[in-house]
């Protein structure tokens, strides 16, 4: 085992390797944490830095007794790259928190409305002029794994609607859809709506 490593072959290519994948783990940790700070996680978010920072002092040992391997460097910055990368993918898969959706549209927006409503999102509607003319704002809080399909359905019946996303910290009352981690529409016919 010490032969092992002693090797160059120990010091060249597996340690940059451990190096590489230490950064990788523990700045996608650090990037889930410092998102879990912004929306309040008080309770994962100390877990999760106490791992980081763990992983980090093994990565950074590893740096401090090989300083004359330029491959370790290499590594060493390869590795913090790729997990900012993975942890925003993974926070992205994940889908925490809730969202502010606010949609502007100059087409009525009562079949849309209709159709969030039938799912139990509260939306709140306010006449207001724009650039060109009339408008109407649409405002829901929704969670952000429901995101998608929405986006999906806004396009559906106002293809030129412009909306706009915001992350929210805290959100208090309200009415939420009852499916809490994945959206199923209820039925709604869209073959007799009106576009007005």
């Amino acid at each position: 085992m010490n032969e092992l490593m002693n090797s160059p072959i120990f010091t060249l290519i597996f340690v940059p390797l451990l190096i590489c994948m230490a950064r990788i783990l523990d700045v996608s940790i650090g990037t889930l944490r410092i998102i879990m700070v912004s929306k309040g996680m008080k309770r994962l978010a100390p877990v999760l830095g106490f791992f980081e920072v763990l992983i980090w002092l093994i990565a950074i040992g590893q740096v401090m007794q090989n300083l004359t391997n330029v491959a370790n460097y290499v590594a060493y910055a390869s590795g913090f790259a790729i997990g900012n990368y993975i942890g925003i993918i993974i926070e992205e898969k994940l889908a925490m928190g809730k969202i502010v959706l606010q949609v502007i549209t100059r087409l009525s927006a009562s079949d849309l409305v209709d159709f969030l409503r039938n799912d139990g999102f509260s939306v709140t509607v306010v006449e207001a002029t724009g650039a060109t003319g009339p408008v109407r704002l649409l405002y829901t809080v929704i969670k952000r794994s429901q995101l998608s399909p929405v986006i999906t359905h806004i396009k559906e019946f106002n293809p030129q609607a412009f909306y706009t996303i915001e992350d929210i910290r805290f959100a208090s009352g309200g009415t939420f859809s009852p499916n809490s981690n994945r959206w199923s529409p209820k039925p709604y016919s869209l073959r007799n709506r009106k576009m007005k």
